[in-house]
């Protein structure tokens, strides 16, 4: 089961800690995996730990012409067309909307959901042809609950999900599938910077009582990636320990 030998995967934001996970899931499996990032040595470091059947590209996600060119240069590298894309690179400016510029609302948009939107855009005109594709975006909570603070980062989120399930239903009658993945609260650096009396506050809206791992979010991207998922399209896996059953 979860077969991916012979599959090419882009995975965006991979030198992160939840990006670097997918990423190793994947080549697990047995994929090809094309990393994407800002941060080379990450990137290099995590192309090293894989070791064959993988390789790096850097792009800023806020260029949208770079962005526009990403499937076409990974394609190259790895001498294939891209099979599963995953779009996992997310970006925030964090601020109350009263005091927020037009600027970091359009900065958040565009590395959140209009490179987004490039790259499937970019990316189904080879799975269409091969009558097979995986895309696989990574959203979060706060697309569906809101969080003050958050309108721009909120919005990208939630615009992600219309936006796939718009897709999907677009690209369906082609063997592509069109998913989303909105994780909770996962342990990463940030909130392992927490204290004991924030950690207990954000652990308390957590039904199981725990943060989630990377691990656990990479485990439902690997299900939507493959052939098992084939019946499921445009459809939302919350992977929040029931923060938010929805």
């Amino acid at each position: 089961m979860f077969e991916l030998t012979g599959k090419t995967a882009l995975v965006t934001g991979a030198s992160g800690g939840i990006g670097k996970a997918i990423a190793t899931r994947l080549h697990q499996q047995g994929a090809y995996v094309v990393l994407h990032g800002t941060r080379e040595e990450k990137l290099i470091s995590l192309a090293n730990q894989l070791g064959s059947n993988s390789s790096y590209i850097t792009a800023d996600l806020s260029d949208l012409e770079a962005v526009s060119s990403l499937v076409e240069s990974a394609s190259k590298l790895s001498d294939s067309p891209i099979d599963i894309l995953i779009n996992n690179a997310g970006f925030a400016i964090d601020g109350l909307l009263l005091r927020m510029k037009v600027e970091e609302w359009q900065r958040v948009l565009d590395v959140n959901l209009t490179a987004n939107m490039i790259l499937c855009r970019t990316a189904i005109r080879s799975m269409i042809k091969q009558k097979w594709g995986r895309i696989i975006s990574i959203s979060s909570i706060v697309g569906v609950t809101g969080n003050s603070g958050q309108t721009n980062y909120s919005a990208s989120k939630a615009g992600m999900i219309g936006f796939c399930k718009s897709l999907a239903q677009e690209v369906a009658s082609r063997g592509i599938t069109v998913n989303v993945v909105a994780p909770g609260f996962i342990e990463t650096p940030m909130t392992e910077m927490l204290d004991e009396k924030q950690r207990e506050k954000l652990l308390g809206q957590v039904p199981v009582g725990r943060l989630g791992t990377p691990n656990e979010v990479a485990s439902a991207v690997i299900y939507l990636a493959t052939s098992e998922a084939s019946y499921l399209t445009g459809s939302t896996l919350h992977v929040n320990g029931g923060m938010a059953m929805i």
